[in-house]
């Protein structure tokens, strides 16, 4: 495995800027643009080549990778007044906590339109 593999790239559509927009958060900042999709991610898979090479010249250490598996749980700190709303509004649903919780996050990213 590469060093880049570690990374994740990210290549979006960007109305507001009529391009691709391909980034790799965590190692550099910025990223690459263009108007192929393909061509903005292998602009950008060399951007970060690039990128850990120079991190590698200047004997600095790599950020920790952010392409890791994901266990599908996390810890939420939501403060006591939501987290009894939530509670409620769920048992008025007949629904677990959990499976309210996820159905309104997975509706709730559908709308930035994620393919992930």
């Amino acid at each position: 495995m590469k060093d880049s593999d570690r990374y994740l790239k990210i290549v979006q559509w960007f109305e507001k800027d009529n391009c691709y927009v391909g980034t790799c958060p965590g190692l550099m900042l910025g990223g690459v643009h263009g108007d192929n999709e393909l061509e903005v991610y292998a602009e950008l898979a060399q951007a970060v080549e690039e990128c850990i090479q120079i991190y590698k010249e200047d004997g600095e250490q790599l950020p920790e990778a952010t392409a890791k598996p994901y266990s599908g749980q996390f810890n939420l700190n939501v403060g006591e007044d939501l987290h009894r709303a939530l509670a409620m509004i769920a048992l008025q649903a007949g629904e677990s906590l959990n499976h309210f919780c996820v159905y309104h996050l997975k509706q709730l990213i559908s709308s930035y339109n994620y393919r992930g």
